[in-house]
């Protein structure tokens, strides 16, 4: 047996029930397959790969808080920190029911990688709780953040762990935990970043995941001769994420057809109406069917299915495994050419490799989505100086970031006789400096 099947076995057995988890990790070893067995001594005289799936730390606490009706409500909360090896662990908080401890940990594994691919000096982390912030007024969230912070505060810091927004978590959930936060600790530093403009936030940080995977998917055209300027777009999911890579995409030419969430999808064949879209989302947080109702032309079809619309270019925003083999199956079927993932593994891997197969330029989350990562990282940069960089200087420096990681993940991809496999190319790519970094600090 293999050192990457016996680790994968090893993980499965002391992580039972943890399907996402097992899920990240397989893809992530089968993909690093080639480079462990060129080194598999070397690698396993010190353990690397057991603590390469191994969490450094894994914090789960009780966060009771009030509800308006002034009864006691009590829920879990989470910080999966994984690996600090180049840098401060970050990722985002996810408050969703959800969440829990496998979910997290998948998620952290995860942002080691793609952390990596930013070539910026930041590690992996993740965490949440399996709170719902959907109904809850201003003041329950925010009993609820204040209770969350007050037990989190413990373990992060600037130069430590620096959390930020997930699904959930938007710029008022920050809010209540930064004030939390800075009120427990007495320190005025950055320890969360997507924060308010007014108090060490970033410019362009709401649309970096949305705008990054569109850079990075027009890297991807470009290098195979094409354009997205013409093309027909599918987007799933309607927040942040969705809202910006629509936006972007829009603006290098192509039109997007369909965007959904949770109940179901809506199309539009002259093209998404992005100011309605906002409205309904941004402002007033209610569903995407009314769109039906507010554009003349345009359909609301409940439940899933939204991958049957014909496309070019499917941009997965939502959430993990939404799309899986049938519906990756229609897609090539209807000539779809490029699935970028802008959201945490959305794609089953079952999925991923029928599109691999099947002549689909596939993008991983963990490339395609790092630009909000980065841009967080940026913003610990601005905090860390105690200056702003105008919008302009930010999406460039995001641009560069995103042209850069396309850059290395088609390089590793090359290097080890796959072209064009940018599964691979991201899983090596994020992983060569990682263990390099780890190599070098010797058994910790």
């Amino acid at each position: 047996m293999s050192y990457t099947d016996e680790v994968y076995e090893r993980v499965v057995a002391q992580n039972p029930n943890e399907p996402e988890f097992h899920q990240a990790v397989k893809e992530v070893l089968d993909s690093l397959k080639v480079v462990i067995d060129r080194n598999e001594e070397k690698y396993r005289s010190v353990s690397l790969l057991e603590r390469l799936v191994e969490p450094e730390r894994v914090i789960s606490f009780r966060v009771p808080w009030v509800d308006d009706n002034g009864n006691v409500q009590v829920n879990k909360g989470y910080r999966v920190q994984f690996n600090s090896a180049i840098g401060p662990y970050k990722g985002g908080l996810r408050f969703h029911p959800t969440v829990n401890q496998g979910i997290l940990k998948f998620l952290g594994f995860e942002q080691i990688f793609k952390n990596s691919l930013t070539g910026l000096p930041i590690g992996g982390g993740k965490g949440g709780s399996n709170f719902d912030p959907k109904g809850k007024s201003d003041r329950e969230v925010m009993a609820f953040c204040q209770s969350f912070m007050t037990e989190l505060c413990k373990y992060i810091g600037a130069d430590t762990d620096v959390p930020a927004g997930d699904i959930g978590v938007g710029g008022r959930e920050i809010g209540f935990l930064f004030g939390q936060y800075k009120r427990v600790r007495d320190l005025y530093e950055g320890v969360l970043t997507g924060k308010g403009l007014t108090w060490g936030g970033s410019l362009i940080r709401t649309q970096a995941t949305g705008y990054g995977v569109v850079y990075i998917l027009d890297e991807i055209a470009k290098a195979h001769g094409d354009s997205l300027s013409g093309k027909t777009a599918v987007v799933t999911g309607s927040g942040n994420v969705a809202i910006y890579a629509v936006e972007k995409i829009t603006q290098l030419g192509a039109t997007v057809v369909a965007m959904c969430d949770s109940n179901g999808y809506i199309y539009d064949p002259k093209g998404i109406n992005l100011d309605v879209i906002k409205d309904i989302k941004e402002v007033r947080r209610a569903r995407i069917k009314e769109y039906a109702d507010l554009v003349e032309g345009s359909e609301y079809h409940e439940g899933t299915g939204i991958w049957n619309i014909k496309c070019d270019v499917y941009l997965p925003c939502a959430t993990q495994n939404e799309l899986d083999l049938d519906g990756v199956k229609t897609l090539v079927a209807n000539g779809c050419k490029y699935i970028a993932e802008g959201a945490n593994m959305p794609t089953t891997a079952e999925g991923t490799e029928y599109a691999q197969k099947n002549g689909v330029y596939f993008m991983p989350g963990k490339a395609a989505n790092a630009g909000g990562v980065a841009t967080s990282a940026l913003e610990m940069s601005q905090n860390s100086m105690r200056m702003s960089w105008t919008a302009e200087e930010v999406d460039e420096k995001l641009h560069n970031i995103m042209i850069d990681i396309f850059n290395k993940v088609d390089d590793a991809a090359k290097r080890y006789g796959m072209p064009d496999n940018y599964v691979v190319g991201a899983n090596i790519a994020g992983f060569e400096k990682v263990v390099d970094a780890m190599m070098s600090q010797g058994i910790c």
